[in-house]
């Protein structure tokens, strides 16, 4: 088994000049940094007092899901010899936020759109989205199921 080890800074950004002294007081912005990376300036959901034009944390787990599910997908096409010419995902989730005002995501559902150059593909473009899902670091380390509902395109040729 091999490990591999990740390391990103979180810092609070959010101090409007007295801190946590109230819970109205502070902003929940921050940024997201990794090492040569750019920087990725986040917030709390707007439901938790966030600000709307950052990413939350809710955000960054579906994006998550999507793309490392993607980057598989797309892995398994290349060695399978199906050739994606666009991929597009609107991934959608759901979290639960219990009585005390903690909460869990309980479903999430990827919604990728294939488009692949020929019509002979089509069928295993479809079945690969089962071996990503299987594959998937992000999906293999949440609680619930990730499902897929895919669909599968031919470009058109000109």
């Amino acid at each position: 088994m091999k490990n591999h080890h990740y390391k990103t800074t979180i810092k609070w950004t959010g101090n409007k000049g007295t801190g946590t002294s109230g819970y109205r007081d502070y902003e929940r912005s921050h940024s997201i940094s990794v090492e040569n990376k750019t920087v990725i300036e986040g917030s709390s959901d707007p439901a938790f007092r966030g600000d709307k034009t950052k990413h939350n944390p809710e955000d960054m787990f579906l994006s998550s899901l999507s793309s490392c599910h993607m980057l598989w997908y797309l892995h398994f096409c290349s060695e399978a010899g199906v050739i994606v010419t666009d991929y597009i995902d609107e991934a959608t989730g759901i979290m639960e936020e219990t009585a005390n005002g903690s909460g869990y995501f309980t479903e999430v559902t990827l919604h990728p759109i294939v488009t692949v150059a020929e019509e002979s593909m089509i069928e295993k473009a479809k079945e690969l989205h089962h071996k990503a899902n299987q594959f998937c670091f992000i999906a293999n380390s949440v609680n619930f199921s990730v499902k897929h509902i895919p669909a599968v395109l031919v470009k058109l040729k000109k």
